[in-house]
């Protein structure tokens, strides 16, 4: 007897299964603002032009790295998407974009429908968060690149900005102020060396549970990214902000620079925030030094904002009036050394 396509290892109607179980969710990101439904062949999105004078078009691509293996030790995809969304909208956030519209991408080794209809739930949550429309993705089932149980997390984001108001702006300068708002955990970075240290080092499994956590060691790694743009959405329509870094991988160390101008440097104090209980345990566990903890973990800052002084009160009140505490983490200084001294924590 012949083979089929099933028989080597793709199942379309496994597909189509998966597409039907994904509709309600992805329908449930829709804006006035898209045409057509899903599975069309491309999203359809009516850009809103007339609402900018010079709209620039803002776009990122990014994945979520090896917290992928934590959701699959676990069993548990239905926050994994949200996670990839919050990160993609805090991309484009940083240079003051706007989310329109998000696609993903899903590989996996053996296409199990309920296994990706979790992962789009988590998507569409973080899209419905974001204010944007799922409108198109892919989901490719490729056995021989993954293994049956794994699979791949990708998305990608466009969003607009007035040209006027594009982040950074050009006028930071010493004397401007260092904001930081809270993560809620690693965030989408850091997982090869966090899995290292619980898994490999200490000996745990997800369902280790820490008392210093509070929860298992699987709980807290799967702690979902914060989307950042719906607190400081009333802080840049007042255009009070003249600077973020998103802390992604590279953590303070790497990320603030890449806003700063040539003749400025950042000094962080230690200290002028919590520091979350699970990079204390690393640390600890994993006897990692200090630099490599500031340059591969948030620490317990998402996102950094650098505000103008004399915007101080004006900032601190938008962002009290969202819910949102933060805390003032350090100041602009001038400076004419090199990259790697254009962050400096006392």
């Amino acid at each position: 007897m012949g083979l089929n396509y099933k028989d080597s290892g793709v199942d379309i109607d496994a597909g189509l299964e998966a597409v039907r179980r994904m509709k309600n969710h992805v329908r449930s990101t829709y804006t006035p603002l898209v045409r057509g439904d899903l599975g069309n062949f491309g999203g359809l999105f009516s850009f809103p032009a007339t609402e900018y004078k010079k709209p620039i078009l803002v776009a990122s691509t990014d994945g979520v790295g090896t917290k992928l293996k934590v959701a699959t030790a676990m069993g548990k995809h239905d926050t994994i998407g949200f996670d990839l969304v919050s990160h993609c909208i805090n991309d484009i956030l940083v240079q003051g974009a706007t989310p329109l519209f998000f696609l993903d991408y899903i590989g996996v080794g053996k296409l199990y429908p309920e296994v990706v209809e979790e992962i789009v739930s988590g998507l569409a949550a973080g899209c419905r968060e974001g204010g944007c429309a799922l409108i198109g993705g892919e989901t490719a089932e490729m056995p021989g690149i993954y293994a049956p149980n794994d699979y791949d997390l990708a998305g990608t984001i466009v969003g607009v900005v007035d040209e006027e108001k594009l982040l950074p702006k050009t006028t930071i300068t010493p004397g401007d102020l260092l904001y930081g708002l809270a993560s809620d955990g690693l965030h989408t970075n850091g997982y090869t060396l966090a899995r290292e240290i619980f898994f490999t080092k200490y000996k745990g499994t997800v369902d280790t549970y820490l008392p210093e956590l509070g929860r298992t060691i699987g709980e807290e790694l799967l702690t979902p990214h914060r989307c950042y743009a719906p607190m400081l959405k009333e802080a840049l329509n007042q255009e009070l902000i003249k600077g973020f870094a998103h802390v992604t991988g590279g953590g303070l160390i790497d990320n603030i620079p890449r806003v700063l101008p040539k003749n400025c440097r950042v000094i962080i104090e230690k200290g002028s925030w919590p520091i979350l209980p699970v990079f204390n345990v690393m640390a600890k566990i994993g006897d990692v030094p200090q630099a490599d903890m500031y340059r591969t973990f948030n620490m317990g800052i998402g996102m950094v904002c650098i505000v103008g002084s004399e915007k101080q009160r004006e900032f601190e009140e938008s962002l009290t009036q969202a819910g949102e505490e933060v805390y003032r983490i350090g100041q602009v200084e001038a400076s004419a050394g090199t990259d790697a001294s254009k962050v400096i924590l006392r």
